[in-house]
């Protein structure tokens, strides 16, 4: 062949047998990694927290070499489905909405949101997840789990978040306008512990944005994707996607890249 195209044999040897460049072996570490981090997530990372996580590591790596290398393995995040909220065209009193789209905090159980989402199982149907989160560390400081959208349900979340946080008075608790909330036995129960109540206004799912985006998140990162038999098949997922990973490992951009568990114990020690 060397004959036929002229070619020393010198030549083609060092041709069949290149040896990557120092840039390529580097790629093919970080890709290595980047599959390791997003299995390791379940799927759930996309490039920026990936991006993240490497230079954390040491890598000094780009994002957009990142989304480069993902692109080029398939690896990607799960799609986010858009949130869009239904219209509602009864009556709804308004009441007093305090937080007023005002996210901000300086430090724990000082402005609180709750809200209410469905959870699907193939035997016992539609189940209701009631979720407390806290504006500042991002984490659910209380959650209940039932098959009946009743007071209780909130009420017993709202128990939890108390027993686990111990907050002083004058936590903002925030949430929409629906029963379980404008209901005399939970409007009740924040009074007896000294809460403030804010409520969305009509239609307005914005005014509760933080406690909309985790239910969000909920659904794209865990219950899209599985199918749950039961009750209890659902509670277990539930308890193992807050507990196990939301709270004490999901990294989230808006808090520095730490985890919600991170921000309390370092508001705790200040």
């Amino acid at each position: 062949m060397c004959r036929v195209l002229k070619l020393p044999k010198s030549t083609y040897y060092q041709a069949a047998h290149k040896m990557p460049s120092a840039y390529q072996i580097e790629n093919e570490e970080i890709t290595k990694r980047i599959r390791e981090i997003h299995k390791a997530s379940k799927g759930r990372y996309g490039a920026p927290k990936i991006h993240y996580l490497l230079r954390k590591e040491g890598f000094q790596v780009s994002i957009k070499r990142v989304q480069r290398l993902m692109k080029q393995a398939g690896v990607r995040s799960i799609i986010v489905k858009k949130y869009r909220p239904s219209s509602f065209q009864g009556h709804i009193e308004e009441r007093e909405n305090r937080l007023e789209q005002d996210f901000q905090t300086t430090s724990i159980n000082e402005k609180w949101v709750a809200d209410i989402t469905y959870i699907h199982t193939h035997k016992d149907g539609w189940c209701y997840l009631a979720s407390v989160l806290d504006l500042h560390s991002k984490k659910i400081v209380g959650y209940n789990f039932a098959r009946q959208m009743t007071v209780e349900l909130v009420t017993q979340a709202l128990d939890n978040a108390i027993q686990n946080q111990d907050p002083n008075e004058g936590v903002i608790l925030h949430t929409d306008l629906g029963t379980q909330y404008t209901s005399e036995a939970f409007q009740k129960q924040l009074k007896q512990h000294g809460f403030i109540q804010s409520f969305s206004r009509k239609g307005c799912p914005y005014d509760n944005a933080c406690m909309e985006s985790f239910h969000a998140t909920l659904k794209k990162e865990e219950v899209y994707r599985n199918r749950y038999l039961d009750f209890e098949t659902a509670k277990v997922a539930l308890f193992t996607y807050i507990e196990s990973w939301y709270n004490r490992k999901r990294i989230h951009g808006a808090i520095n890249y730490l985890t919600p568990d991170e921000v309390e114990t370092l508001c705790r020690a200040a």
